[in-house]
Parts: C-alpha cells; sequence; structure tokens
C-alpha cells in the first residue's frame, strides 16, 4: 500500500500536507537520488499547469533536485503528456509534472515519469515514500545541480504532436472549437491546430492561476458543444488542466466521449490492419455497450484498473496499442506513452479526413448502454468489506442483472469519493439503484467513522 501516492502521483489541496512546499522539496530530493547513479551528469525535467500553486512548487521540487546535486531543466507550462515527450526527446533522467489535472485551481500534485516517459510503477512510488519518511539524502557540499530554462519546449513538442497526423493531408476547411480549460494547453493547441491549416474557435485560453478547470474543459463539455452549434463547427474538441485527457463534441453538438472514440479509432485501426491483437485496453468503467459493439467487430476488449498508468501497463504486457478511459485518457502507444489530448485529437481527425465522414456519423455505430455515475462526499475511504450492508445490496442487484447490467463502486485515487457507477436497461431503475447504493454506503461509512460500526 501506497502512503503519499494515488492513482496519479501525490495529489490535494495546495498548502495542506502532503501538498506542502517542505514536502515537495522532499519528493525533489527522493526523484533525484533514485536516478542518480555517478556515470554522468544527471538531469531532470520540470513542467506544470497553470494554477498559481504551481511556481510555489516548481521552485520547491527544483532546489531539491539541485541539492542532490542534479541539474533541473524547467520547461513552464506544458501539457502532462508533452513532458513525457521532452524527458525522452532530452535524454533526460526523469520528468516532473506539476499538476491536478482536472481538479479545481486550489488543488495540486505532483506526478513522476521515468527516462522513457511512462509513468512510475508502484514499486518505485514506495521507494520514493521511503526515502521521504527516512529523509536518508546524503547532501554533498561538492556536488550542487545547475536549474535553467528551455525555451524551445513548446515548438518541439507541437512539431512532434503534428507530426502524428496524416501528411499527406491537413486541416484546410475545418472550423474546431477548442476549449483549452484555462490549463497547460492554452497555448500548444491552437498553435497546433492553425498551423495545419484550421479555422479555431478557441476559448478557455485566458489563464489567471484560479480559473483553470472552472466550468470549462473536458469535465465541462457542454460549453464547448454549446459553441460548436453557435459557430457552425465541425468539431470540438476540449482538454482538461493538465492535457492529457480530451473530450468532443461532434457537428450536432452531441458530447463524444473516450468510450466513443476507443470505439471509432478502434474500427478504423482494425479495418486498416493496425490494431496489433486486435485489441482495444479499457477500464472497468468503460461502458458495456463498447465491450459488446467491439465484439461485434471481432475486436477483444481487456479491461484494466481505474487510472491511464494501469492501461498503459496492459497495453505494454499484451503489446497492443490503443486503449484509454471514459473520461478521455486515450493512449495511442505507436506515438507516446501516456494519454495525450492533443495527439488523441490528431488521430480523431485522421480517421475523418480519410473516411470523409463527420464524427456524428463515425460515432454512431457504438451503442452506448445507459449509464449512471454519481460521486458522494466520504470522511474517509473505510474498506469495503466493512460496509456489509452496502455489499448485500450490491450482490442481490447483480445477480439480477446478470449480463444485462453492471454495479461498480470504487473509492477516487485523487479525492475523497465514492463513486457509484451503475449501468442497465432502464435509465430510471439504475439512476435509483445509484442512490441506494451512494446513501447506503455514506451511512455505513459515516457510522464507522463514529466507531459505531
Amino acid at each position: 500500500m501506497r502512503k503519499y501516492f494515488g492513482t496519479d502521483g501525490v495529489r490535494g489541496t495546495a498548502n495542506v500536507y502532503p501538498m506542502t512546499s517542505e514536502f515537495a522539496l522532499l519528493l525533489g530530493k527522493s526523484i533525484a537520488k533514485i536516478y542518480k547513479n555517478g556515470n554522468k551528469r544527471h538531469k531532470i525535467v520540470i513542467g506544470k499547469d497553470t494554477r498559481i500553486s504551481s511556481y510555489m512548487f516548481e521552485n520547491a521540487i527544483v532546489s531539491g533536485i539541485c541539492s542532490m546535486g542534479v541539474d533541473a531543466i524547467m520547461l513552464g507550462v506544458l501539457p502532462t503528456p508533452a513532458i513525457a515527450f521532452i524527458t525522452r526527446s532530452l535524454r533526460a533522467d526523469s520528468g516532473v509534472v506539476i499538476s491536478a489535472s482536472h481538479n479545481p485551481y486550489y488543488d495540486n500534485g505532483i506526478k513522476f515519469f521515468s527516462n522513457d516517459g511512462f509513468k512510475l510503477s508502484d514499486k518505485t512510488e514506495i521507494k520514493i515514500e521511503e526515502l521521504i519518511d527516512s529523509e536518508n539524502f546524503e547532501e554533498s557540499p561538492e556536488e550542487v545541480g545547475k536549474a535553467y530554462r528551455i525555451e524551445t519546449a513548446i515548438g518541439r513538442y507541437v512539431e512532434y504532436a503534428k507530426g502524428t497526423f496524416d501528411k499527406n493531408y491537413d486541416l484546410q476547411g475545418f472550423k474546431i472549437v477548442l476549449d483549452c480549460a484555462n490549463g497547460a494547453t492554452y497555448k500548444v493547441a491552437p498553435m497546433a491546430f492553425e498551423e495545419l491549416g484550421a479555422e479555431v474557435i478557441v476559448i478557455g485560453d485566458e489563464p489567471d492561476g484560479y480559473n483553470i478547470n472552472e466550468n470549462c474543459g473536458a469535465v465541462y463539455p457542454e460549453r464547448m458543444a454549446k459553441k460548436v452549434i453557435e459557430t457552425g463547427a465541425d468539431l470540438g474538441i476540449s482538454f482538461d488542466g493538465d492535457g492529457d485527457r480530451v473530450i468532443f463534441a461532434d457537428n450536432k453538438g452531441n458530447v463524444v466521449n473516450g468510450d466513443h472514440i476507443l470505439g471509432v479509432c478502434g474500427q478504423y485501426m482494425h479495418s486498416k490492419g493496425m490494431l496489433n491483437g486486435n485489441t482495444v485496453v479499457a477500464t472497468v468503467m468503460s461502458n458495456i455497450g463498447l465491450e459488446k459493439t467491439l465484439k461485434a467487430l471481432g475486436i477483444n476488449l481487456v479491461r484494466s484498473e481505474v487510472g491511464d498508468r494501469y492501461v498503459v501497463e496492459k497495453m505494454s504486457k499484451g503489446g497492443y496499442n490503443l486503449g484509454g478511459e471514459q473520461s478521455g485518457h486515450i493512449i495511442f502507444s505507436d506515438y507516446n506513452s501516456t494519454g495525450d489530448g492533443l495527439i488523441s485529437a490528431f488521430q480523431l481527425l485522421k480517421v475523418m479526413v480519410n473516411t470523409g465522414r463527420p464524427l456524428s456519423e463515425l460515432s454512431e455505430f457504438v451503442e452506448i448502454c445507459p449509464q449512471v455515475l454519481k460521486n458522494f462526499e466520504v470522511p474517509e475511504k473505510v474498506p469495503f468489506e466493512n460496509l456489509t450492508k452496502t455489499m448485500k445490496i450490491i450482490n442481490n442487484y447483480e445477480e439480477k442483472f446478470g449480463e444485462d447490467g453492471r454495479i461498480l463502486v470504487r473509492y477516487s485515487g485523487t479525492e475523497k469519493k465514492l463513486r457509484v457507477m451503475v449501468e442497465g436497461d432502464d435509465i430510471s431503475k439504475i439512476s435509483g439503484i445509484t442512490e441506494e447504493v451512494g446513501k447506503t454506503a455514506i451511512g455505513e461509512i459515516n457510522k464507522y467513522c463514529a466507531g459505531r460500526l
């Protein structure tokens, strides 16, 4: 069990333990010590999103890295997948991202990439935690690292992302709405699409440190979808705060999530003989309708735990090249080692250009089963084996559903929330089940925390 790390790095409210400057300093020391082996001059790259506390944590992490005799390369505001790419491109030992992804501005997080651009394993994260608790860093007065900035990182990443698009085509004639969530994509995304010739209408590109993800971006795609209708655009593209997730709107203003994109791109890649193992990887949260749709096409669906890092692990083990999450983390491993909103958008546009069909037509073959997902605030993440009444209710409903429905209950890896997801044929019925399971669980959790269970 990890003590500080969650589904995607260390995350919490800024200036509240463990998301403090002091803890960030220790994280910087730890990652430097792990990758320092004395064979060369070591370097670690650091990127961040636009939230106001990212600057505070950047300074603390840089200080920790340099104190261990390792160089710190600051890239400024860049999407998370850009840090993965730049880490590989610069032959750095590790990459650090300061971001809380889709969370509000008052939260922040710190996550790491290894030198191959992949997120750290649970084993390495546990090693970092052990170093932090021991504080055994052995700093040397003779070895202090340098800190410097690279101003070309944005251009490097934009050129790389554009290179994943079909080189025989451009985006002339496309009108695209971009919602950058006032986050890390606010510069790179408009630049990339405009350079390929698209007419771009940009919203969410005025970050002030506080408005990241505020009623905009992938978590609130309705704004982007409305803009598509207002402007008569061909497509809407909505990123989250750190740019590793993307949600779309078709030309009719319908929101298109990650399950649809996995279906559309999976079908296209399969038809071209490009889908490794005829398999798509998704998480347990992906809709059962996606699984049935792919199965009818002769495509397997392999499921992983929630979190794009676990999707990537399944993909790596099986040699698969397409996977993702309903929430919009899509991994095209032929191009990047993590979820990449910009590259995902280019791969979807590649399908649209090559088929000559709008997204509204491409996505309609994916038959999505009615699904309700609701989050419940919890005071503590109580083990499910202690919630006997809740588990009994879940088991009873699952027996009634058979193969025609599912119930999935899990805690958020980044917030104190219980997520309840129910799938079935009747939307009103599954809505009631979602409420029943959630309220029963909250009642048992509160009793447990009060010492009455």
